[in-house]
Order: C-alpha cells, then sequence, then structure tokens
C-alpha cells in the first residue's frame, strides 16, 4: 500500500498533504478546528438526553464535556485507521477532495433549505442575507457535480444518508440547524465518506 494521505477538510481546510506513513500507518496532521468544535458541543448536548432547549444551551457552553472528549478520541482514532486502509491513489486523493466540496455544498443547502433552530448566529447570518431559492439551486448543482466527478456511488450515498440523518436530529433533537450542527454534520460527512472510500480501496485490493 502507498503512503496513505491525510484530509484537512474536517480540520479547517479543504486540501490533501502527505503523510508521514511507515507500513502504511498514517499520521494525521490538523490545520484548524472549528467544524470539530461544533462536532464536540453537538456530541455533548445529544449524549445529554435533555430538551431540545437545554441541548441548546449546552451548544453556548464553552466548555467541553466528558462525552465530547470520548467522541473526539474515537473520531481520531477512527480517521487513523480509515487513512491507513486507503490506497492512495491519485483517483482516491482526488475522490476525497471532491467529498470535501460535496459535503460542503449539502451544509450550505440545509442551511438555505432547513429551519433554523435560533435567530442569532453564523447560520441564521448566512441564511437571512442570501437568495435562499437562487443558492439551493445553485448547490444542487455543485453537488451533482461533485457526485458525478467521484465516478462512484459510495462516498456520494454515505453523504446523503449522513445528511438525512442531519436533517432529522436537527429537526427532533434542537429544533432547527445551527452552526454546531453544521459541523457535527460535515466531520461526520467526511468519517462517513472516508470509510466508504476505505472500504472501495479495501474491496478493489481483494477482487484485483
Amino acid at each position: 500500500m502507498r503512503p496513505c494521505l491525510v484530509g484537512l477538510g474536517g480540520f479547517g481546510g479543504a486540501a490533501f498533504i502527505p503523510a508521514f506513513a511507515a507500513r502504511g500507518r498514517a499520521v494525521p496532521c490538523a490545520g484548524g478546528g472549528i467544524h470539530l468544535d461544533g462536532y464536540a458541543d453537538t456530541c455533548d448536548a445529544l449524549a445529554s438526553c435533555a430538551a431540545p432547549e437545554k441541548k441548546q444551551e449546552i451548544l453556548k457552553d464553552p466548555h467541553c464535556g466528558a462525552f465530547a472528549v470520548i467522541r473526539l478520541c474515537t473520531y481520531f482514532t477512527a480517521y487513523l485507521g480509515l487513512c491507513a486502509a486507503v490506497d492512495c491513489t491519485p483517483r482516491a486523493a482526488l475522490c476525497m477532495g471532491l467529498g470535501f466540496e460535496l459535503e460542503r455544498a449539502l451544509s450550505g443547502y440545509a442551511i438555505a433549505a432547513f429551519p433554523l433552530a435560533k435567530n442569532t448566529g453564523l447560520a441564521h447570518t448566512f441564511a437571512t442575507g442570501a437568495d435562499r431559492t437562487a443558492v439551493r439551486r445553485a448547490l444542487l448543482v455543485l453537488c451533482a457535480l461533485a457526485a458525478a466527478g467521484m465516478a462512484g456511488a459510495a462516498m456520494a450515498l454515505a453523504a446523503v444518508l449522513v445528511f438525512l440523518r442531519y436533517r432529522a436530529v436537527a429537526q427532533k433533537q434542537f429544533g432547527g440547524i445551527s452552526g454546531d450542527l453544521a459541523g457535527w454534520f460535515l466531520q461526520k460527512a467526511e468519517l462517513w465518506m472516508l470509510a466508504a472510500l476505505a472500504a472501495c480501496s479495501l474491496l478493489s485490493g481483494v477482487t484485483g
């Protein structure tokens, strides 16, 4: 297996960089964390099993709870393992790069299409400052182009399934979407698309 690449989409930039690899083991490199912050806050809120209003308060809490730490540790472990499982050919790098674009297009579409949990925050600012109909149409085209560029259904299907889960959780558990929930979605979509890419890579190795 060729040295693995580590995607930085969820860590602050949609890019691939070579990672130091020893016998197929990747070393993750991070360049930010705004989406991970939303992921951690949302994990804390969901673990509380509280009412939607209480969950919103937890999202505002600047402290990192125990469940957030646990989920971040499992996330990093899974991400590292999946990176090590991908045979990082130029084709794989292209697919993951397009995956970053797909997940962000879906996130933007959600902000323009789904109900918001509150009337403040970045999500509200973006949603109210744009022509929602035009934004939805443009992002649907971008989603289609990104999915078509992958030339494979596994990663696109993973992203769509996480997107549907995102909508259900946001509406049922929080009363709408927010910036933190958008970060939660992006991180989960990135991980599951990477899992799909790793599965395809492993299956091609077995069948090849």
